[in-house]
């Protein structure tokens, strides 16, 4: 495949239970693109006991992978559902501390926008979730901050259902220069 420009790299980021993985789906399928879940709930979901913190260096490291391998596909946009800034924030709130390959990968594996998902919608638990009620506002503040100190573009994305996927699309058009072509 032969391409004029760089692959674009979204993130669909936010706390838990933001409809994260919903909606990176969904894009993905409207641009064709690949779509990478949640690594993390792709791991833990195989454990039966509480998470280590080598295990969450462990999903750190496969994350890395995972990006680096997909982008040596050729597509022209990727999807992924979540990214190492949720990782590195979740190191520094339960370990107090993110390790320096966390921040070495953000910067040199650049995402071309976030979208972040607004804690807007009901939280529902599950057993891999641990953060409803005021603790996911808090982690979306502090998500937020993160993103907002990469530089990177990003756009907060409400609402519900066809209108939380519509936000997201023209965050995607306006931050990305793009016409209506999706």
């Amino acid at each position: 495949m032969t391409r004029n420009r760089p692959p674009r790299i979204v993130v669909v980021t936010g706390a838990e239970s933001t409809g994260k993985s919903v909606l990176t789906r969904e894009l993905a399928t409207m641009f064709n693109a690949p779509f990478f879940p949640e690594y993390a709930r792709e791991y833990l979901e195989k454990k039966n006991h509480p998470y280590t913190r080598e295990e969450v260096l462990h999903i750190a490291r496969e994350q890395v992978t995972q990006m680096t391998q997909a982008l040596a596909s050729g597509e022209a946009w990727y999807f992924f559902d979540t990214w190492l800034i949720i990782t590195k924030v979740w190191m520094e709130v339960v370990y107090g501390e993110a390790p320096g390959f966390i921040t070495r990968a953000l910067e040199s594996l650049p995402v071309d926008l976030y979208l972040l998902c607004a804690p807007d919608i009901p939280w529902i638990p599950d057993p891999l979730r641990e953060n409803g009620g005021d603790r996911r506002i808090r982690l979306s503040e502090i998500y937020l901050r993160h993103i907002e100190e990469s530089g990177t573009p990003y756009g907060i994305v409400t609402g519900t259902g066809a209108e939380r996927t519509a936000h997201a699309l023209q965050i995607i058009r306006e931050k990305m220069g793009m016409a209506e072509t999706v």
